[in-house]
C-alpha cells in the first residue's frame, strides 16, 4: 500500500477543508501518511477501490484501555471520494472493520471524533449504529 501514499494524503487535505474549513501542508500530511505506512503500529488503512483507484479511505489507530483491558480501535482520516458519496462506499468500510472487530477479546470497541456541526457524517454514524459518549475531546497542542 505505500503506493497509495499520494492519494491518502490528497484525501486528508480535501477532508480538512471539506469538513473543517482547515487547510493543511500537503507535504507534511504526505509525510505522516508515508510515516504510518512504513510503522504498522501507528495505524492501518483500508481502501475501497474501484477499477484499481482508491474512491474511499478509513485509518484505524489504537488506544489502549485499561478499564476494559482492551484497544478502542478510533477511526481517522474517514473519506469518500465526492463523486461515490452516497454509494456505500463508508459503509463497506465500516462493516469491514466491525467484522475484523467482532469476537475479539482484545478490541473493547471502535470510536470516532467528528466535527460536531457536520450533520451529514454524524446521521451517517447514527445510522450505522454508532451512539454519542458522554465524553468530550480535549487538546494541547505543542507549540
Amino acid at each position: 500500500m505505500p503506493g497509495d501514499a499520494d492519494i491518502l494524503a490528497q484525501f486528508n487535505v480535501a477532508l480538512a477543508k471539506e469538513s473543517e474549513n482547515l487547510v493543511l501542508d500537503a507535504a507534511r500530511v504526505k509525510e505522516g501518511v508515508a510515516a504510518l505506512l512504513r510503522d504498522p503500529g501507528k495505524g492501518t488503512y483500508f481502501v475501497a477501490e474501484v477499477g484499481g483507484s482508491v474512491i474511499g479511505q478509513l485509518l484505524i489507530t489504537h488506544e489502549w484501555s485499561d478499564w476494559h483491558n482492551g484497544d478502542y480501535w478510533w477511526l481517522q482520516s474517514v473519506y469518500v471520494r465526492s463523486d461515490c458519496r452516497r454509494r456505500g462506499v463508508f459503509q463497506a468500510l465500516f462493516e469491514h472493520v466491525m467484522a475484523r472487530a467482532q469476537g475479539r477479546t482484545d478490541v473493547a470497541g471502535i470510536r470516532l471524533y467528528v466535527e460536531k456541526n457536520n450533520d451529514p457524517a454524524l446521521k451517517t454514524y447514527d445510522r450505522l449504529g454508532m451512539k454519542e459518549t458522554h465524553y468530550r475531546i480535549l487538546e494541547w497542542l505543542v507549540p
